[in-house]
C-alpha cells in the first residue's frame, strides 16, 4: 500500500469514528449553536487531538504508557463521567436566552461568539474528556495492525496513518461544524432552550452511564 493509499484509507477511518453521535457530538453542536463556529471547532480539534496522542501511542508501541493508562481505566471512566454529568447539569440549569424575538443569547440583537480564552478552554475540555478513554489504544493498536503493509510497519507508516485518521476526524468536525451555523442563525429561542435540555439529558445520561463503568 502505497503512502497516499494508506493516508486515505486512515482518513476514511478517522471519519468513520468521528461521525457516529455521541456525547462529544452533542456536545460540539451545542457549543457550536451557544458560542459560535470557534467554540464548535476548539471542541472538534480537542477530540481529533486526543484520538491523534492515543494513536501516536498505539502506531509507536509506547507499551508503558498504555498500560498504565489501561491499568487506570476505572479512574479514567469516572473522571469522565463526573465531567460529562457536570456539563450535562449545567446545561439544563443555564438560563434560557433574554431575547426571546430573536433567540439572541447576548440580549442586543447578536449571537454571542467566544473568544480566544473561551476557545481554549473549549479545546482543553475536549481533549480532556478523549484523553480519558483509554480504550481508543486498543482500537488504534487494531487499525495499524490492519492498515500497515506486513513486514514493514515503521514510524513514518506509523505518523502516516496516524496523520490520516486526524485529518479525516477533523473533517467531520469541520463539516459539522458548518452545518450546525449555518442552521444557528434561524434557531429561535424555544427550540435553542429544546436543543439545550435534549443536550443536557444526554450529556448526562452519558456522564452516568461512564461512572457506572468505573463502579
Amino acid at each position: 500500500m502505497s503512502t497516499t493509499s494508506l493516508f486515505l484509507t486512515a482518513a476514511g477511518v478517522g471519519l468513520a469514528i468521528a461521525a457516529p453521535v455521541g456525547p462529544m457530538g452533542m456536545l460540539c453542536i451545542r457549543r457550536t449553536l451557544t458560542g459560535g463556529p470557534r467554540a464548535g471547532l476548539a471542541i472538534g480539534f480537542g477530540i481529533a487531538t486526543g484520538d491523534a496522542a492515543y494513536g501516536l501511542i498505539a502506531a509507536l508501541g509506547l507499551v508503558s504508557i498504555s498500560q498504565f493508562m489501561l491499568a487506570y481505566d476505572r479512574p479514567l471512566h469516572l473522571l469522565a463521567g463526573l465531567f460529562l454529568l457536570y456539563l450535562g447539569v449545567r446545561t439544563l440549569l443555564q438560563k434560557a436566552p433574554a431575547d426571546a424575538s430573536n433567540g439572541d443569547s447576548n440580549g442586543n440583537g447578536k449571537l454571542a461568539q467566544v473568544g480566544r480564552a473561551g476557545a481554549l478552554r473549549a479545546y482543553a475540555s475536549s481533549l480532556l474528556l478523549t484523553l480519558t478513554n483509554p480504550q481508543t489504544v486498543i482500537m488504534f493498536a487494531a487499525l495499524f495492525t490492519t492498515l500497515a503493509p506486513r513486514g514493514a510497519f515503521s514510524s513514518s507508516i506509523a505518523l502516516t496513518t496516524v496523520g490520516g485518521v486526524f485529518c479525516g476526524s477533523i473533517a467531520w468536525w469541520c463539516f459539522l461544524v458548518t452545518v450546525v451555523s449555518l442552521a444557528r442563525h434561524a434557531i429561535g429561542s424555544k427550540l435553542r432552550v429544546a436543543i439545550d435540555r435534549i443536550v443536557g439529558f444526554t450529556l448526562a445520561a452519558f456522564g452516568v452511564v461512564e461512572i457506572r463503568r468505573a463502579l
